[in-house]
C-alpha cells in the first residue's frame, strides 16, 4: 500500500474491550469535529449485531462511523483489506473537512493502517503440513515455548490457541533462519505511514471484569442466541470466521445441543476475559501508546487530542 501524498493525522483509541473506547470516540468526535473509523474485526460484519458492541443507531447518526456493516457473515476480510478500507475512508473523511478518529480493539487492523503489513516470505507446503504434524502431536504449548527459542519478542505476544500464527512465525524462521518479527521490523513495519496520537485506555483488572460480565449478560437478554439462530437458519455455518467470534461460537454450541445456556454465557464470558487479557499484552507491547485511566482523565485525553491537530494547523 502507498502512503497517502498529504500526510494526514490520526487520532487512534485502542485498548481491551469493554473498557469504553467507544464513548470516549463519539465524546471526542464533538470536540474535535471529527468522523469515528472503526477498527473491530467483528463489527465490519453485517448481521452481527447483538455480540459484536456495535455503536448503537442512535450512536451512528449522531457521529458518522465508518467501516461497520461492511461485508457478509461468509465474505473473507483481512487485515490487509481492512487497511485498503481504512485508508479510502479517511481520504473521504478528510476531503469533506472533517478529522479522523479511528477506534477499536483489533490491534493488527491497527498496525496495518498505521505501519502497512508485512510481505512475509513464502514458506514450501511440505514444512507448513509438517508443522501442523508437529503441533497435532506435541501441543499449542509445546509450539508456543518452541517460537519462544527463536522469536521471543512475537512469542510474547500470542497465545498458545493462536495456532495459526505460532506455526507462521515457526516456518518463517525455520525456512529464512530470520525471526518474523525481525523481519516485520526491517520491512514494511519500519515506517510510519500516518501521523497518529494512540491513546491506550487503562481499567482497573476487576473492574473490567465486571464490565465484561454486564456486557455478556446484556448481550444474552437482548436476544444473542437467537440472533446466532437466525444466521445459522440463513446458511451462515459455524465453521466461519466471523462465526467463530466470542458469543457467537459459544451460542452456536448451545443451539447444537453440545452445551447448555447457562455454560455458553459462561463460556462467553470466561473467553471475553481470555480476549480482553491477550488485547492487553497486544498493546502494551507498542511504546508509543499513551495510557489513561477512562474516564477519571478525560481532561487531559481531550487536551492531548486538540494540542495534536492544533500542531499540524498552526
Amino acid at each position: 500500500m502507498k502512503m497517502l501524498s498529504t500526510p494526514t493525522k490520526l487520532l487512534i483509541i485502542c485498548g481491551p474491550t469493554a473498557s469504553g473506547k467507544s464513548a470516549l470516540a463519539i465524546q471526542l468526535a464533538h470536540t474535535l469535529d471529527a468522523e469515528i473509523v472503526n477498527a473491530d474485526s467483528v463489527q465490519v460484519y453485517r448481521r452481527l449485531d447483538i455480540g459484536t458492541a456495535k455503536p448503537s443507531p442512535s450512536q451512528q447518526i449522531e457521529i458518522r462511523h465508518h467501516l461497520i456493516d461492511i461485508v457478509e457473515p461468509d465474505q473473507p476480510f483481512s487485515a490487509s483489506d481492512f487497511a485498503a478500507a481504512a485508508d479510502a475512508a479517511i481520504r473521504d473523511i478528510v476531503s469533506r473537512g472533517k478529522r479522523v478518529i479511528v477506534v477499536g480493539g483489533t490491534g493488527l487492523y491497527m498496525r496495518a493502517l498505521v505501519h502497512g503489513l508485512v510481505d512475509s516470505p513464502c514458506v514450501p507446503g511440505e514444512l507448513r503440513q509438517a508443522l501442523h504434524d508437529e503441533a497435532a502431536e506435541a501441543g499449542n504449548e509445546t509450539m508456543l515455548e518452541r517460537l519462544r527459542l527463536v522469536d521471543p519478542e512475537l512469542a510474547a505476544t500470542l497465545h498458545p490457541n493462536n495456532l495459526v500464527r505460532i506455526i507462521r512465525a515457526l516456518e518463517v524462521y525455520r525456512s529464512s533462519g530470520i525471526p518474523l518479527s525481525s523481519y516485520q521490523q526491517e520491512h514494511a513495519f519500519a515506517a510510519r505511514r500516518y501521523d497518529v496520537l494512540q491513546i491506550g485506555i487503562k481499567v482497573d483488572r476487576a473492574l473490567l471484569y465486571e464490565r465484561i460480565e454486564e456486557r455478556v449478560e446484556q448481550m444474552m437478554a437482548a436476544g444473542l442466541t437467537e440472533e446466532v439462530c437466525g444466521l445459522l437458519a440463513a446458511g451462515f455455518g459455524r465453521n466461519l470466521k466471523s462465526m467463530r467470534s466470542i458469543g457467537y461460537k459459544e451460542s452456536a454450541a448451545s443451539l447444537a445441543g453440545e452445551i447448555s445456556a447457562e455454560e455458553a454465557c459462561r463460556l462467553t464470558k470466561r473467553n471475553t476475559r481470555h480476549y480482553a487479557k491477550r488485547q492487553l499484552t497486544w498493546f502494551k507491547a507498542d511504546p508509543d501508546i499513551l495510557w489513561f485511566e477512562y474516564p477519571d482523565n478525560s481532561d487531559s485525553i481531550i487536551r492531548y487530542a486538540i494540542e495534536f491537530y492544533e500542531q499540524q494547523e498552526a
